[in-house]
């Protein structure tokens, strides 16, 4: 795999979680944050830290090169459904397991819970759908 195309993936993907972050979390959907206990959540009065930017970028480029050594492997027809089915089996065995987690033993309200779940299930495939098309196969 060129190493030149998982960096590129990484910075796509990375980029998209923000602006849909951004968009979704951050925007549209914020009011969840303020359904009982929201003391539970930090104050955004400001941008994430440069910390969580760097997170984003090391989990991103993770995922891609975990897509990078299993993609022959993956589901599917064409590269796009291969990155899709990738998608959807990460946020299967990564989201879902996360979220019984947090429902069992964190106070987070349901509402959240289920919102996460949904977001993860459209953002997840689509990281994957980004890094196939990026990433040759």
């Amino acid at each position: 795999m060129n190493l030149s195309r998982l960096i590129l993936a990484t910075v796509a993907i990375s980029v998209f979680s923000t602006i849909i972050g951004m968009i979704t979390c951050g925007g549209v959907f914020n009011w969840v944050y303020s359904i009982e206990p929201a003391n539970i959540w930090k104050p955004m009065d400001s941008a994430p830290s440069a910390l969580y930017f760097t997170g984003l970028f090391i989990v991103n480029a993770i995922f891609v090169m975990i897509y990078a050594l299993i993609n022959k492997a993956l589901p599917g027809q064409n590269k796009l459904i291969k990155g899709l089915a990738y998608g959807l089996g990460v946020w299967a065995v990564g989201t879902l397991p996360g979220m019984l987690s947090t429902y069992s033993f964190m106070n987070v309200s349901d509402v959240v819970i289920v919102y996460w779940l949904i977001w993860g299930l459209f953002a997840v495939p689509l990281k994957g759908l980004i890094t196939a098309a990026i990433c040759k196969n």
